[in-house]
């Protein structure tokens, strides 16, 4: 049994005169390949402010997903964490969720017991 982790980002919003991103949203997913229905989830938006005169600035039609993923992990991070560490965390929450949820299927059933 494994749990596996989806990051996805769903829509996004940009500026058509210069293709800066300032808005996108996103969704983690945490499932069991354990033959339930065991999942748990995460998502919300982001919002960005660019400098498309930036070196590091990226168009919309030039964006990869794990670009704005990268974006999404740096604007939720909290306090001194790291981005990476941000989104190990939010994996693990998720990843736990589902194992409770696993778990308690374990030890519960249903039925009658006619």
């Amino acid at each position: 049994m494994a749990i596996s982790t989806t990051w996805s980002v769903s829509n996004m919003t940009h500026v058509d005169a210069d293709g800066g991103v300032i808005l996108a949203y996103w969704s983690l997913v945490a499932s069991s390949d354990a033959g339930g229905n065991e999942t748990a989830s995460e998502g919300g938006k982001a919002r960005f402010t660019y400098d498309a005169s930036a070196s590091g600035y990226i168009a919309y039609a030039d964006l990869k997903e794990s670009d704005v993923l990268g974006w999404i992990y740096e604007a939720n991070k909290e306090g001194d964490e790291t981005a990476d560490e941000y989104k190990a965390r939010i994996e693990a929450e998720r990843t736990a969720k589902v194992q409770a949820q696993i778990d308690r299927a374990a030890t519960q059933a249903t039925g009658v017991p006619w």
